[in-house]
């Protein structure tokens, strides 16, 4: 009961519009198919090439695929005993979170061959980058930036809308300087301040995925990634067949009612 409680009240307090708090819907400008069998976790696009992470105890697994064509190049399985989490690239390495096994697995962008692990304290779940640190989640209300050379934590921020706490922070991406993350269990990605972790915007993604597409297997929105080829912005969720090209649209705020005027 005290979970779910947790997620009415934060599915209330993104509902509710406030002048801090822009809304946002959506409109589709253009969709890309993929397999319903990723367990999607982590997702990225970097010079033309789509990188995924698809979670699973025994069938976790990264691959990379040629954005525009959606050709698979490489895919590389991880120990049956890890679950896959969140995946960014940063320089010439690529970093994937797993869930509980506080690891942080790093790659060769080139080959995506393993070349280390890295401990995290806390679990993984998603993760992106400013260009200068890692930022990762960990299903609580909290960011933790990461210097991968020095393996440190730098700092962390406390992420809240409108004065409360906004937990259950998921996947993440790094776009014109915010971090915009899912926010698990609900259709709303949140965009937040990195300097002070407030969130300044919400995007309401309900009805993405129309109900036709839906099966039992069918799960929640997670996956976001910024394309900075054209700046498009392309979402997805955990086994859909389509990812999304999305432009946000601005909610109007809600004029007083008569009764409210008096």
């Amino acid at each position: 009961m005290p979970r779910l409680l947790s997620l009415l009240l934060l599915l209330a307090l993104l509902a509710v519009p406030a002048s801090a708090l822009e809304q946002f819907r959506f409109r589709v400008l253009e969709q890309k198919p993929q397999s319903r069998d990723t367990w999607m976790q982590g997702l990225e696009i970097v010079d033309g090439k789509l990188y995924v992470s698809s979670g699973g105890y025994g069938v976790s697994t990264l691959q990379r695929f040629d954005f525009a064509s959606g050709a698979l190049e490489i895919e590389r399985k991880l120990d049956p005993r890890l679950w896959a989490e969140g995946v960014t690239v940063f320089g010439d390495r690529v970093y994937q979170l797993t869930w509980r096994a506080r690891l942080l697995l790093i790659y060769n962008k080139d080959d995506l061959t393993g070349v280390a692990r890295m401990r995290i304290p806390g679990e993984g779940w998603g993760i992106t980058n400013d260009g200068d640190q890692l930022i990762y989640s960990d299903g609580s209300h909290q960011l933790y930036f990461l210097d991968p050379v020095k393996s440190r934590i730098t700092r962390t921020i406390k992420v809240s809308a409108n004065g409360k706490p906004v937990t259950r922070l998921n996947e993440l991406e790094w776009i014109n300087g915010r971090i915009w993350a899912n926010v698990w269990q609900t259709n709303h990605i949140v965009i937040i301040n990195p300097a002070d972790g407030k969130v300044e915007a919400s995007v309401n993604l309900q009805g993405l995925l129309p109900i036709m597409e839906r099966r039992r297997d069918t799960d929640v929105l997670n996956g976001i990634a910024h394309n900075p080829a054209d700046g498009a912005i392309w979402v997805t969720g955990k086994k859909w067949p389509f990812l999304y090209k999305i432009e946000p649209v601005v909610v109007p705020p809600t004029s007083p009612t008569a009764a409210q005027k008096r």
